[in-house]
């Protein structure tokens, strides 16, 4: 796949090029209803990318909290989440800190950092479709063979290994954005893993990209733990999404001991020998003690019959 970084420099994207129908297939198949775009009034907006750039790429208004994707010459707001999406997407956040800390094999970008899909597309005059999309988690092996980290560096030139987005629920569009148009589009870019968290668990999956080049979902073993083929070491149970634990906890876990806080589990390790150690001398000084009570208590005895 072309990951040639795009910039404010590269010949203009027409605005006026149709959005793909296979890209707008699902939703047009939504109910009708007109969400509330007064917290994103460019939503729609037609723009090329040099003006994506430009502009939208960051938030260009002071007094909104808003952030704009590029879909192929259309403006995309992401919507604003909920308290528990939050919530999941925080939890979640950290396990994989911690597996990136531990192992040091990846980087993440999320929220407002952005990364280019160049999608092959017959349907769309170009012959392809290019986005800009900024995913609520998005993780960069080091073995990406784009490079990432450079602090002239906004967004991601290549393509994400891993993609998490947490499920935005305010209208049906934008569910089926997630689960249906994103999934469809990370796949043909040529995302590894796609995974949506979902605080009601209705639409949580986890997807790994198949041979043909399609999504394939991740079944859970037997414990209900979740594998990443992506990431070395990231497991997971997915009854822990809805239950999320705390990460001292999680350390002393078998599912996460191997990288979740793993000195905290080497500290508790020692602690604990310490204190089997510390009873076992203990319980030596008190068997010899009573050794001792019970020959001072027989020497006592031979004296009187000595008597």
């Amino acid at each position: 796949m072309e990951t040639t970084e795009l910039t404010p420099d590269v010949p203009r994207v027409q605005t006026n090029q149709p959005q793909s129908k296979r890209a707008t297939q699902t939703e047009a198949d939504a109910p009708n209803v007109a969400p509330d775009n007064s917290w994103a009034p460019d939503h729609g907006r037609q723009v090329t990318l040099e003006e994506y750039w430009e502009k939208w790429y960051e938030n260009p208004y002071p007094d909104l909290d808003v952030s704009y994707e590029w879909n192929n010459g259309i403006l995309e707001a992401k919507p604003l989440p909920n308290a528990p999406q939050i919530d999941l997407y925080n939890w979640f956040l950290a396990l994989l800190r911690c597996n990136l800390e531990t192992f040091d094999h990846a980087s993440l970008i999320n929220l407002e950092t952005g990364f280019i899909l160049k999608i092959e597309d017959e349907t769309d005059p170009s012959g392809e479709r290019v986005q800009v999309r900024k995913p609520d988690i998005g993780v960069i092996l080091n073995s990406n063979p784009v490079s990432w980290g450079a602090l002239d560096q906004r967004h991601f030139a290549g393509v994400c290994d891993m993609v998490v987005e947490a499920v935005t629920d305010s209208t049906l569009v934008e569910v089926l954005r997630d689960t249906e148009e994103k999934k469809r589009d990370y796949a043909l870019g040529g995302v590894k893993e796609y995974y949506i968290l979902d605080p009601d668990g209705e639409r949580m999956r986890f997807y790994a990209l198949a041979p043909d080049g399609e999504y394939e979902e991740i079944p859970p073993d037997a414990n209900g733990v979740i594998l990443s083929n992506v990431l070395a070491g990231l497991q997971f149970r997915v009854d822990d999404l809805q239950r999320k634990p705390r990460l001292v906890a999680l350390a002393l876990d078998e599912v996460y001991s191997g990288y979740v806080i793993p000195e905290h589990q080497v500290a508790v390790t020692r602690a604990e020998q310490a204190e089997a150690q510390a009873a076992t001398e203990a319980a030596a000084r008190r068997r010899a003690e009573e050794q001792v009570k019970a020959l001072e208590a027989k020497l006592a005895r031979l004296r009187n019959g000595s008597a």
